[in-house]
């Protein structure tokens, strides 16, 4: 059988994005397998990369990509998943032959206030959440393929 094809994008795929592509390939590869990628790129949020951590994922060696080089590339996929605001997410290009894109308007971790410890607070629920939606989705496209 192949794999469903996803692909999350955020603004600079330094967050969001990596946690939910981290999330799909390690607790659903057996029938997904996810990319992510920015509409701009820079550097693994140190956030990202503590949080992870903390329940055994180390993505610290993670790189950032641009979707506009997917874009390029010709990659295909079956879901496209943004996983920022409305108004980011129309700054994306339109991958031909998606099945579905979606929008997940979640919070910017590059505005999360306050000291270390309570960003790394709110970037556990940002995780914790992401790690939510990914299984709702997969929950939700399994059920609809059941019904094809």
């Amino acid at each position: 059988m192949e794999k469903i094809r996803v692909l999350f994008v955020c603004v600079y795929n330094s967050f969001r994005s990596q946690i939910a592509e981290t999330f799909l390939n390690h607790e659903y590869g057996d029938m997904y397998i996810a990319q992510s990628a920015g509409l701009m790129t820079k550097e693994i949020n140190p956030l990202a990369i503590a949080v992870m951590a903390e329940i055994g994922f180390d993505i610290s060696k993670n790189t950032a990509d641009s979707v506009f080089e997917f874009y390029k590339q010709g990659r295909l996929y079956h879901h496209v998943i943004t996983v920022c605001s409305r108004e980011a997410e129309e700054k994306c290009p339109v991958f031909p032959g998606i099945q579905q894109r979606l929008n997940w308007n979640l919070p910017d971790p590059e505005e999360f206030e306050g000291t270390w410890e309570e960003k790394l607070d709110q970037a556990r629920q940002l995780r914790d959440q992401i790690r939510n939606r990914v299984r709702g989705f997969v929950i939700e496209t399994t059920h609809l393929s059941k019904e094809k």
